[in-house]
């Protein structure tokens, strides 16, 4: 009789298995290196971080977070991003290394899901956080190498979408006027629900050029041309400041000669709330949801007492490896098969073999069941079986 949950697992785990492994290993290599080129360190932080820090922090909704206590008492969570926990660490291990300061990373994040979600709760996220720096030229290398990355993982087809919170924020409180309502209208763009706030707009009490002025932010999609219309929407401080860092990112982005795949959308809300500027989501062509995303936070590391501007991007590698569809055949393998007597020299043989280069198995005959079955699996078999006669025989 079979134990309950003996083949199951917990809500939003899944087994990683040989060859989606090697796609996803290949994928994570080929950034890591172009990561590598462009000056960013690797860094790795723990998975348990204290609640009280890291998780109030890192504005993933509590009931997502995996919670538990240590021997003390204390609240800790399995991480769910990563900003934080750099943020931490810039404040605290790397304070007195002068900024700005490029660090990346490559982490397992944990994030509770709904058990019809159908989400996964753990994931593999590679990114880099630039600290420090709060220049345009800033915000336009992450977005430039988040491209670069993308393409050397083999993703061609792919497009990124920006927009700067700082310029929705305007807009909404100039119309609506307090931060509850925008609030409300925040979560609709976000849920990219449009359809729910067009009827929500039209349902508020509002005079029928404001109510234009919040449904023309639906339109704020497309080329550098958009930012005239946007500036036709709201001309207060805080919007023109959040256009005038858009028209600087596009100068530094056509620069970088990336600016084919770079798109415009004003009205782009994210989840995380320490975004305060620009912010950015990559888009493969097979996938209707983003694979990336990133953005300025320039008010995260006060939290930790050492106040920084900084950006980053995060990448998620099972999303990256869904858009470019195609899963690597497993590596050929040689197999060198041996009866007990010729152990000694089966060895020897899959010594000099992987010297060479090659992957080897070395498997002793009493161990198979089926010889012809297990031969099947392998580029090549050795046999090493009974007395010496002049060598190995190679199938």
């Amino acid at each position: 009789m079979s134990k309950p949950f003996m083949f199951e697992k917990p809500v939003g785990m899944r087994d990683t298995l040989p060859a989606y492994y090697q796609t996803k290993n290949k994928v994570r290599e080929r950034m890591e290196k172009e990561i590598d080129c462009w000056g960013y360190l690797p860094i790795e932080t723990p998975a348990l971080e204290y609640y009280d820090t890291v998780g109030t922090a890192s504005a993933i909704l509590d009931q997502q977070l995996f919670k538990l206590l240590d021997q003390e008492g204390n609240t800790l969570v399995l991480r769910p991003d990563m900003t934080a926990p750099i943020a931490r660490v810039a404040a605290s291990s790397l304070k007195d290394q002068a900024f700005p300061l490029r660090l990346s990373y490559h982490s397992p994040l944990f994030r509770a899901q709904q058990r019809e979600g159908g989400r996964p709760a753990e994931f593999e996220q590679m990114g880099v956080e630039l600290v420090g720096d709060g220049t345009a030229s800033a915000d336009g290398e992450v977005i430039a190498l988040m491209a670069a990355a993308l393409k050397k993982a083999g993703l061609q087809d792919f497009q990124i979408a920006i927009g700067h919170i700082g310029y929705v924020n305007a807009l909404l409180l100039d119309v609506v006027g307090s931060e509850e309502r925008a609030n409300t209208l925040r979560r609709y763009l976000y849920e990219k629900n449009y359809v729910g706030f067009k009827q929500h707009v039209k349902s508020l009490p509002l005079s029928s050029i404001d109510e234009k002025r919040l449904l023309s932010l639906l339109k704020l999609r497309g080329g550098q041309e958009k930012l005239k219309d946007a500036e036709e929407l709201v001309q207060n401080g805080e919007a023109a400041k959040a256009l005038n860092d858009l028209h600087q990112l596009w100068d530094v982005l056509e620069g970088y000669g990336v600016s084919e795949h770079i798109k415009l959308d004003l009205n782009l809300v994210m989840h995380m709330s320490y975004y305060t500027g620009v912010v950015f989501e990559g888009y493969g062509s097979k996938l209707g949801f983003p694979l990336s995303s990133g953005g300025r936070y320039d008010e995260l590391l006060q939290n930790f007492n050492r106040p920084a501007q900084a950006t980053g991007f995060g990448i998620r590698l099972d999303l990256l490896v869904e858009a470019l569809g195609d899963t690597e055949e497993l590596p050929e393998q040689t197999c060198i098969l041996f009866s007990k007597e010729r152990r000694k020299e089966a060895i020897e043989e899959a010594g000099q073999l992987r010297e060479s280069g090659k992957r080897v198995v070395l498997q002793d005959l009493q161990g198979v069941e089926n010889v012809d079955e297990l031969s099947e699996a392998f580029a090549e078999v050795y046999y090493f079986i009974g007395k010496k006669q002049g060598g190995a025989s190679n199938e």
